[in-house]
């Protein structure tokens, strides 16, 4: 049965809990829209923020989207609420991401309830993780966590870390030469201490992680050549532990899905105490991210590279303020 009417001050504390989550760059790529008669949010994306360079279909976009989708959803049943969700109910509105409806009485013991700590001490991390392997039982739940989103975790054998290492490589030389890309870090990298001060997007330079001065570790430089004051360097790992996250189609409605399953591990992690974080980079290229996926395996598309372990648990990034992503009416 529908909820009785929300309070403002409810509404806003979920999409904040939403916004948590990580998308490409930092960008927030979302808005939402609280319908009071209804009960009811519809996540639009903000097509503003899309970056066309390095995510020119938004497949990006609608991972960071479906993240927001998944944190609203664990919010709701932290409330006590139940959020049942349609994802892109308007065919003729394709920025309509998703409507959320809210319902009273969540199930008490909702398998989304112990994840609501982690929203917010979930921080990319891009800090040198130790070599100590992650247990069997915690990667069987990583993998039972995507697959109930209807994706398939994957973690892959030495050889085929080494080939994605190899192709992460190949897009870092290719970004270095490519203006448009080094427009998109210009756009959403924060360099200053006025501008970290006065943007709520974007990679501050505090969240950059030291420069990597040895290792194997896929860790975006978000600094490039652009010198940082006071940032060292540091040795990362040389075995990491990466995890594929894939899905059988590569549509909209697969990116939302796949984005919801990146999200439920990734807070899964979190609560298991492993530190994460995220790397796209060789997804951004057409020709690497075919060769990204595991033949051995039934994923059909790569949507998201997880590097995971036990390190620093990151530093938290700017978020914009709830007003300026939320309407209520």
């Amino acid at each position: 049965m529908p909820v009785q009417r929300l309070g403002p001050k409810t509404v806003t504390a979920l999409v904040e809990d939403a916004t948590a989550a990580p998308s490409m760059h930092n960008a927030q790529p979302w808005r939402f829209r609280f319908l009071r008669d209804s009960s009811a949010f519809h996540l639009h994306a903000d097509l503003e923020r899309a970056i066309p360079r390095s995510d020119p279909d938004n497949r990006g976009l609608h991972l960071g989207c479906g993240a927001a989708l998944f944190n609203l959803r664990v919010a709701a049943v932290h409330a006590g609420l139940e959020p049942v969700t349609e994802l892109l109910p308007d065919p003729a509105d394709p920025q309509l991401l998703a409507r959320v409806r809210l319902t009273d009485l969540a199930l008490p013991r909702s398998p989304l309830r112990p994840l609501y700590p982690a929203i917010h001490h979930r921080h990319t991390s891009r800090d040198p993780f130790s070599e100590r392997e992650i247990p069997p039982a915690v990667q069987d739940d990583l993998r039972d966590a995507a697959g109930r989103e209807g994706a398939e975790l994957v973690f892959p054998g030495p050889w085929h870390v080494q080939t994605l290492l190899e192709l992460v490589h190949d897009a870092e030389g290719r970004d270095a030469v490519d203006p448009e890309r080094s427009e998109d870090l210009a756009r959403w990298t924060r360099l200053g201490v006025d501008s970290v001060e006065t943007t709520p997007d974007g990679i501050p330079e505090y969240a950059f992680g030291p420069r990597k001065r040895d290792g194997k570790a896929p860790v975006r430089d978000f600094a490039g050549r652009r010198p940082v004051a006071g940032r060292g360097s540091a040795t990362f790992e040389h075995t990491p532990h990466l995890a594929l996250l894939g899905s059988a189609g590569d549509r909209p409605e697969d990116w939302l899905r796949a984005g919801q399953a990146m999200e439920r591990v990734l807070l899964l992690a979190t609560v298991n105490g492993l530190a994460t974080s995220l790397t796209s980079h060789a997804l951004e290229w057409s020709d690497l991210r075919w060769l990204v996926r595991d033949p051995q395996t039934s994923v059909g598309y790569v949507q998201m590279v997880l590097r995971l372990g036990y390190g620093p648990p990151g530093i938290k990034s700017p978020r914009r303020p709830v007003r300026e992503v939320l309407d209520i009416d």
